[in-house]
């Protein structure tokens, strides 16, 4: 199991990298359509509409990295209270729900796929878009990211099943204080 979370977790880093490549792709875009804009009275169209695309495939593509990061925000003011085995419960609920709301929008967002598929939609801009060439980036990154959210939940099963309790909170708990100092403290020496 290792090794396929190691493979998931390079395949989430490369979503991740993608997706912040897009938007600052976009970003850039925009900052040469603004520019043109103002100085050449001339506009390079249908800026708007691929920044659009680009934010929204570069969230989902981030998901995963985010996710094996323990970066989603969750309200923990009384989890550090609770006792360990309700801690570590509320964190497979939680990855429960979140996996599975996104598994919810997966299964629509198929359905929206399949129809732009079978009715050629294009966008209703000046560049029609095919719209299933940006519907279907942004379903392969919803896909990857509940493939890790599903293999997260079965690695930290199996170490509560061994009796890891504490591994498991380190892949699906949230971050304590103390983690997210030393955190930064890595990052501040490798800056230096």
């Amino acid at each position: 199991m290792t090794r396929v979370m190691t493979g998931l977790a390079v395949l989430a880093r490369s979503g991740l990298w993608f997706g912040g490549a897009l938007v600052l792709l976009a970003a850039v875009l925009i900052g040469i359509d603004v520019f043109l804009r103002k100085v050449f009275v001339v506009s390079i169209g249908g800026a708007d509409e691929l920044a659009g695309y680009a934010l929204a495939i570069g969230t989902v593509w981030a998901l995963a990295a985010t996710l094996l990061d323990r970066g989603h925000i969750r309200i923990d003011s009384l989890y550090m209270l609770l006792p360990t085995p309700m801690r570590i419960l509320f964190d497979f609920a939680g990855l429960v729900l979140l996996v599975g709301f996104f598994a919810l929008v997966f299964w629509h967002g198929m359905g929206v796929f399949q129809q732009s598929w079978v009715s050629g939609s294009r966008s209703q801009s000046a560049l029609e878009t095919p719209l299933v060439i940006p519907q279907a980036i942004w379903l392969i990154g919803l896909a990857m990211f509940i493939l890790v959210g599903v293999a997260l939940f079965i690695a930290a099963l199996a170490r509560v099943v061994r009796g890891n309790r504490a591994g498991a909170s380190a892949m699906i708990g949230t971050r304590s204080s103390a983690e997210e100092v030393a955190e930064e403290v890595r990052a501040a020496e490798r800056r230096r």
